[in-house]
């Protein structure tokens, strides 16, 4: 055992320790441990600004996923009903399959899988993912049977969701597609154009469907599903309710419009005819009480209207362009007596024809014909009797009688508003179009030359019009002179009552105090079409109510083919409604929409405008 240290001993060895610990380190030492320590904060840094910046969006829809799960509840459409209430649409529920390419296996094989046995299921190709921002959703097939239904929601299969919708479908399919139009879900294009849809809205097309779309969309609901790690739900949130979109109260008489669809339609069958227009409208205020184009087609099935025959989609009473024939010649009547050119009880003979001298071959004069021997007329008569002769010498000119010529007639025209959309509340109008010489001298390479102002002075030529713009200008007419802002919509309604579109009448133009005084003596010749033996529209005549009428054919492709008009509107003294009514290529002309137009003004007078005068 060793003796006790003495004091000596051991500072003796504190002072080789301290010694010990004086030892200085290399500089290249010091210089490989900072390296190090700032290699690892810069991967450090790299790193971090990859995942919180480049990767920012992918990893907190990642982090979100995990812990919750957003179900978007579809909004259904508003309704759109009659001027009577009743609903001409309906909400259908339906289901619509979409994938989540954030939520499909990563492993490109597995993807492929599932996309393959989706697809297989569905009946549809494959899709491809590439390229996708991983946070949208592909639609695979809207509308899905409760077979497929039933088949892929066994299969559970990661990123293939199947989401809850509904469809808007007309009550009475066919009748009323042009005018209520159809919609389908938003694509990429319209999500791009309204950040506030999504892949599983639907977006008005056409018709009131589209014109209206904003109103009729509704607000998509929100559910949240708080998960754990494992796919549990904890619990749920409801962010937001859904909310159906707005109802649309129309002017529309549904029964009147499916009447006047199933007359227009046989008569078409009996001819062995497939294309026609009609518009019925209040002359007083605009209101159309119905509007169809025939062809129709089924709005569940846009894509076999699509491949289908005469453009079953083409919406002929706002945007197809017709020669008006004949129905133009009440417009002609009222510009002359304004211009004071016309005398109307001044007699014109028609032997059937008239000869212009050719200025270039004295012994070959241009000859236009009638329609048929005339004899003499005056303005009423002429109107009456659809004299083309008479109007001829009024718009161009003959004999002693002083013509409009192409400038007054075009002002005219103009001033019919025949070269304005109406404005009517349905998507894709047209506008007529009014020929000029500038216009055939540009175009045709051609002067312009008295013919041709007699053609366009019976409707013919290079003057073509809608349907819609010729009822309008009838209507003002009638009227004594307004031109209205044809209107489908009085009024539109939210979820709680609230009126929140209310429209009224607009007056677009007002010739009243310009040919007020003068359209009564264009009337009476409208009202003798229908009360005179010789009148185009004599079998009117024995109706419970009073028509004034104008028939008008016009010869097409090269005069192949005649398209038939009418127009005309009752009481003949204080009109409620206006008509107009077109059969492309007729087989007898306005022969053929005459008994049409028969009917819809005594079933129009029998259950409605009976009943008006009971009540008063």
């Amino acid at each position: 055992m060793k003796d006790d240290l003495h004091l000596s001993d051991v500072l003796t060895d504190k002072y080789v320790e301290e010694d010990f610990m004086e030892v200085p380190l290399a500089d290249q030492a010091f210089r490989y441990f900072l390296l190090v320590v700032g290699v690892v904060f810069l991967v450090i840094a790299v790193r971090l600004f990859y995942l919180g910046v480049i990767q920012h969006n992918f990893y907190s829809n990642k982090a979100l996923a995990n812990v919750s799960d957003l179900n978007v509840e579809a909004a259904p459409r508003g309704i759109i009903n009659d001027r009577f209430g009743s609903p001409l649409t309906e909400n259908v529920p339906l289901f619509n399959v979409f994938a989540t390419p954030i939520d499909l296996p990563k492993d490109a094989g597995n993807r492929e899988n599932v996309l393959k046995t989706a697809s297989g299921i569905l009946g549809i190709s494959s899709p491809g993912t590439t390229g996708t921002n991983p946070n949208d959703k592909i639609l695979l097939k809207s509308g899905i049977s409760q077979e497929e239904l039933i088949s892929i929601a066994s299969q559970n299969l990661p990123g293939i969701a199947i989401l809850p919708s509904f469809k808007m479908i007309d009550t009475t399919p066919l009748k009323f597609s042009h005018v209520i139009g159809y919609s389908s879900l938003a694509t990429a294009d319209d999500i791009k154009a309204d950040p506030a849809l999504t892949p599983n809205d639907t977006k008005g097309r056409t018709g009131l469907e589209s014109f209206y779309d904003k109103y009729l969309r509704g607000i998509d609901g929100e559910k949240r599903y708080l998960t754990n790690a494992a796919g549990q739900v904890l619990g749920e949130n409801v962010v937001r309710r859904a909310e159906q979109g707005d109802t649309i109260n129309t002017f529309l008489d549904a029964e009147f419009q499916n009447y006047f669809y199933d007359r227009l339609q046989n008569t078409l069958n009996g001819l062995g005819r497939n294309i026609g227009a009609a518009i019925a409208m209040n002359p007083q205020n605009g209101e159309i009480l119905a509007l169809f184009s025939i062809p129709s087609f089924d709005p569940g099935n846009i894509a076999a209207a699509l491949n289908a025959p005469y453009e079953p989609l083409f919406n002929r009473a706002v945007s197809g362009l017709y020669s008006p024939g004949s129905t133009i010649k009440p417009l002609v009547a009222a510009a002359a007596l304004t211009e004071s050119i016309l005398d109307p009880s001044r007699q014109i003979f028609s032997p059937g024809y008239i000869y212009v001298p050719n200025p270039y071959d004295p012994t070959r004069p241009s000859k236009f014909l009638d329609w048929q021997y005339q004899g003499w007329v005056d303005m009423y008569s002429a109107l009456a009797k659809s004299s083309d002769v008479y109007f001829y010498a009024v718009g161009g000119g003959y004999g002693n009688q002083k013509g409009l010529g192409i400038a007054k007639l075009k002002e005219w025209w103009q001033k019919f508003l025949l070269d304005k959309e109406t404005g009517i509340d349905v998507a894709g109008e047209q506008s007529g179009f009014l020929p000029d010489p500038a216009w055939k001298e540009r175009i045709k390479r051609s002067i312009w030359r008295i013919g041709d102002t007699y053609n366009v002075s019976i409707g013919q030529g290079d003057l073509v019009i809608t349907p819609i713009e010729l009822l309008n200008y009838i209507s003002a007419v009638a009227n004594g002179g307004k031109l209205y802002k044809p209107r489908i919509v009085d009024r539109i309604v939210d979820s709680e009552g609230q009126t929140v579109l209310k429209t009224s009448p607009e007056v677009l133009s007002d010739l009243s105090g310009e040919i007020g005084k003068y359209l009564p003596l264009v009337q009476k010749g409208m009202e003798d079409a229908v009360s005179q033996s010789y009148g185009t529209a004599y079998t009117l005549r024995d109706l419970p109510v009073q028509v004034a009428a104008k028939t008008g054919s016009a010869q097409v492709s090269n005069n192949q083919k005649t398209n038939a008009f009418f127009v005309g509107y009752a009481p003949a003294k204080n009109p409620q409604i206006a008509v107009a009514i077109l059969v492309e290529n007729a087989k007898e002309g306005s022969l053929n929409v005459v008994p049409v137009a028969r009917d819809i003004f005594l079933w129009y007078y029998e259950h409605r405008l009976r009943s008006q005068n009971n009540q008063k």
